[in-house]
């Protein structure tokens, strides 16, 4: 017998009230019971003694057996004056709370509420609130993930318009005024390259010479780099002429200011002004009616005004006269095309980038053969070479080199393939202008995103920070109840330990 006394019983929670019921330790319509008991509480709620720890027990929790015994033990102290010699209670509040204690203990009623509050703690209030406890949790992680990567892509866009912006050679605080002014750098930066260009008299020597040696070519070779290194950056009037120019005149680009009328654009005038000059201008009078200067009478002066002119009187034809632009004007005035540059006109820039590159072939070719060993063919073969082809060395031609590299470089760069764009087409600047602009409009969007997940994170941190004591409280409760009931069952079976099990919130 001793041994039964120190079995535990052990009871699932989920199936404890199923339990309470089979044993016949609660009615199955205990539900009707707690709703009359419900009504009551209610009622009485309404009339209660200004005590701190009754407040407690009013806000916020479900009010259950356990909570009108303490109000009861309260009652007894704040009502004490209305009690009789035979020790009952005249006071209302009193026999308010007694009536509801009472029909609680009838069938053991409060015993199948707190085992149902308890069950649904566990089984739905505790989880649901764990899954939003966890929800916050995580839209926390994902929305500052989310922000950082505003944030690196809004510095990554901001970089690359640097990158971009260094790429062109500005700063990027005025882009189209930047742009605009490394154009009118260029004319400079080309004329030094003009100069340079001097430098290759060696160069062009060697390689003519080497090409009337080998294919024994009698023609001109390189011949707008020959020209420019004995000229510089001329006119191409001068290159395609042979004579310098007296007068240059070139075409000059006015950038139309952004509020300017063009030609799309209807000028109404001032419609409805000043009328009185306008129709004097149009030899309109206004006397008796509208003169429309039209006459039914042929005039005196016009023998043939009565009848229709079908256009068969001779006139004399007209002449066009079409003109080339830059080739029939006058000797020595260099217009529009002629009076650019070598390296302005795109024309001959093309064949001035194009035998640089020829050289430069030559010159790498010339360094590889040269870096192989030498046979007896090979030495045969420039032994009646000039001596401008003998006296070579691989390390001299390696300096040549370096210098038609240089000049390319300086002409094939990509800030300079901008410059020849824009001055080529002003609406390029335009165009870079808005691409440039859309990386920083990307940046703030990016920026202003950020700043929308670090909101939203704020919102839910401030969530998990109202759910975390509301977790707390029902782990609390929930404890408190598991205790009572453990408790209250081990007294109807002589004192036998009781465990629930499952209470996990």
């Amino acid at each position: 017998m001793a041994n039964i006394q120190n079995l535990p019983i052990d009871i699932q929670t989920n199936k404890l009230l199923d339990w309470l019921l089979d044993r016949r330790h609660c009615n199955m319509k205990w539900q009707s019971a707690v709703k009359v008991i419900r009504e009551k509480i209610n009622a009485a709620i309404q009339d209660m003694p200004e005590n701190e720890e009754i407040k407690q027990l009013l806000s916020g929790s479900y009010i259950h057996y356990f909570h009108c015994l303490r109000i009861v033990e309260i009652l007894k102290g704040t009502e004490a004056s209305s009690k009789n010699i035979f020790g009952r209670y005249s006071s209302q509040r009193m026999k308010d709370w007694q009536e509801i204690v009472s029909l609680y203990e009838a069938d053991n009623v409060y015993l199948a509420e707190v085992a149902s509050l308890l069950s649904r703690n566990v089984s739905y209030e505790g989880p649901a609130l764990r899954k939003q406890l966890a929800k916050a949790q995580q839209l926390q992680q994902e929305l500052s993930r989310r922000e950082v990567e505003c944030q690196s892509s809004a510095a990554d866009l901001r970089e690359r318009y640097y990158t971009a912006c260094k790429q062109y050679g500005i700063t990027g605080e005025h882009v189209p005024r930047e742009l605009q002014a490394l154009v009118k750098d260029l004319p400079v930066v080309l004329e030094e390259v003009g100069k340079d260009t001097a430098k290759l008299e060696e160069h062009i020597q060697l390689y003519t010479a080497f090409t009337n040696f080998v294919c024994e070519w009698s023609g001109s070779v390189l011949p707008l780099l020959t020209f420019s290194q004995k000229k510089g950056n001329a006119t191409f009037y001068e290159w395609r002429t042979g004579k310098a120019p007296t007068v240059v005149e070139k075409p000059v680009v006015d950038d139309a200011p952004p509020d300017a009328v063009t030609e799309d654009t209807i000028d109404w005038g001032d419609f409805g002004k000043e009328a009185d000059t306008q129709v004097a201008a149009a030899g309109i009078t206004v006397e008796d009616g509208i003169d429309w200067g039209i006459s039914l009478e042929p005039s005196v002066e016009d023998p043939g005004a009565g009848g229709i002119d079908w256009g068969d009187n001779e006139v004399a034809p007209i002449e066009i006269e079409i003109v080339d632009a830059g080739i029939d004007c006058p000797d020595g005035v260099a217009k529009g095309e002629d009076a650019l540059s070598i390296l302005e006109n795109s024309q001959s820039r093309s064949q001035f980038i194009d035998e640089l590159m020829e050289l430069e072939v030559f010159l790498t070719q010339r360094i590889s053969e040269m870096g192989e060993e030498a046979d007896v063919v090979a030495m045969s073969q420039f032994q009646l070479a000039p001596s401008v082809i003998q006296g070579q060395t691989r390390e001299h031609i390696r300096k040549m080199l370096s210098v038609v590299q240089d000049l390319l470089g300086r002409l094939t760069s990509l800030r300079m393939q901008h410059l020849f764009m824009i001055q080529a087409s002003p609406r390029y600047v335009e165009r870079v202008s808005e691409v440039l602009r859309q990386k920083l409009k990307q940046a703030d969007i990016l920026v202003l995103k950020g700043a929308t997940m670090a909101e939203r994170r704020q919102e839910a941190l401030e969530e998990q920070s109202r759910l975390e004591p509301r977790v707390d409280l029902l782990a609390g409760c929930t404890r408190e109840l598991q205790k009572l009931i453990e408790a209250d069952i081990s007294k109807r079976y002589h004192s036998r330990p009781v465990n629930l099990m499952g209470v996990n919130i």
